[in-house]
């Protein structure tokens, strides 16, 4: 007798218990930096143009594809958390270097949420790539 049911997709059973700690490593990175940025749109941020939608915007996403990356076992919300972390760790780059929507803010200003941000955006990236190279390789 199979001992896997018929209905059940092949993908439902890829990856490896590695793959599955490197899921969670992502979809991590994913959440701190969206909470961060919601905990600054809530301390002012929201009042600038452009920037204040934005960083609603990376919270609101953050949080859904947090729930995408651990729930959906597929390669693409593992794609959005590369893109996400990747993203949004280059936006902050612009900001503190040549500007980003008007908004100017040099690395010698950088406080906590800043660096939380930063390393939470790398987690998210390199967490994120892991677990698909894992997966991958392993299907």
């Amino acid at each position: 007798m199979d001992p896997l049911p018929h209905d059940t997709p092949p993908k439902a059973q890829a990856g490896t218990p590695t793959a599955a700690v490197w899921r969670w490593f992502g979809a991590t990175g994913v959440f701190v930096s969206a909470l961060v940025h919601l905990v600054l749109w809530f301390q002012g941020y929201r009042d600038i143009d452009v920037i204040g939608p934005m960083f609603l915007l990376n919270a609101g996403g953050g949080v859904v594809l947090t729930v995408a990356i651990i729930v959906w076992r597929h390669w693409l919300p593992l794609l959005g958390g590369i893109g996400f972390g990747v993203l949004t760790l280059t936006a902050y780059l612009l900001s503190a270097t040549v500007g980003f929507f008007g908004v100017l803010s040099p690395f010698e200003f950088a406080g906590t949420p800043e660096v939380i941000a930063a390393m939470a955006d790398v987690t998210a990236a390199v967490g994120s790539g892991a677990a698909l190279w894992r997966e991958r390789r392993t299907s």
